[in-house]
């Protein structure tokens, strides 16, 4: 069987996320670079695998899939059980939809990473790591110092959570501690990595996060160019 392929190379954070999830289930996979700063994105070749022009994009046979969380979900539903069965390995089971209490709880977090840690997150890391690798654009302190103070709350209310379990949706490593990985990978590029001192539990949960082996091979291609 063909491999599959994503459309977008580790370089970016939500190619990185899909990547990621490969990695863990054991799924042979195709990376197809995509020329961000020669606007190939936005393309009609790639209009019609991911029509809001975003990267990245992923296809599996005859299926074509964009939306990174949405893939990497794909990815996590099809291939843990089939490539365990064929390796004679232990089941990969990043969703626990088997157990709805703890499938539930994956989600809560999954949901907090893109609607509450992201947006502190994000600004940093492009004003920081993306803009002056790409275009050669000076951080803008004004928005990297408020957006700093808005991870700082975010990263408390985690700090009081983690405190009490090692990953976020319990004892259990899963999709919503995955889905962080990488932002928060080059958030860590910036000379702002220091702010996790201030929270030892997440700092504690990010090494364990960067512990995994599926982690550690994905973060070898995030380096931009300029960094």
């Amino acid at each position: 069987m063909a491999p599959v392929k994503v459309f977008g190379s580790a370089v970016f954070a939500n190619a990185a996320r899909v990547l990621a999830c490969l990695e863990e289930v054991g799924v042979e996979y195709e990376v197809e670079e995509v020329d961000y700063m020669a606007k190939e994105h936005k393309a009609p070749r790639r209009l019609a695998r991911n029509p809001f022009g975003q990267i990245p994009a992923f296809q599996d046979g005859n299926i074509m899939l964009f939306e990174s969380r949405a893939i990497a979900k794909y990815v996590l539903r099809k291939y843990s059980k089939q490539q365990a069965a064929q390796h004679q390995l232990q089941v990969v089971d990043l969703l626990r939809e088997g157990n709805p209490e703890e499938a539930a709880a994956v989600d809560a977090w999954t949901e907090v990473e893109a609607h509450t840690y992201l947006p502190a997150i994000a600004p940093i890391v492009y004003e920081c790591v993306v803009y002056p690798a790409r275009l050669g654009i000076p951080p803008n302190l004004a928005v990297v110092e408020e957006s700093l103070e808005k991870l700082s709350k975010v990263l408390a209310v985690y700090e009081a959570h983690l405190a009490k379990s090692d990953y976020l949706a319990g004892d259990f490593f899963s999709f919503a501690d995955l889905n962080h990985f990488p932002y928060t990978f080059y958030f860590m590029t910036t000379p702002h990595a220091s702010l996790l001192e201030s929270y030892p539990s997440v700092k504690a949960w990010w090494g364990r996060l960067m512990a995994r082996p599926s982690v550690r091979k994905i973060a070898d291609g995030m380096v931009l160019r300029g960094q």
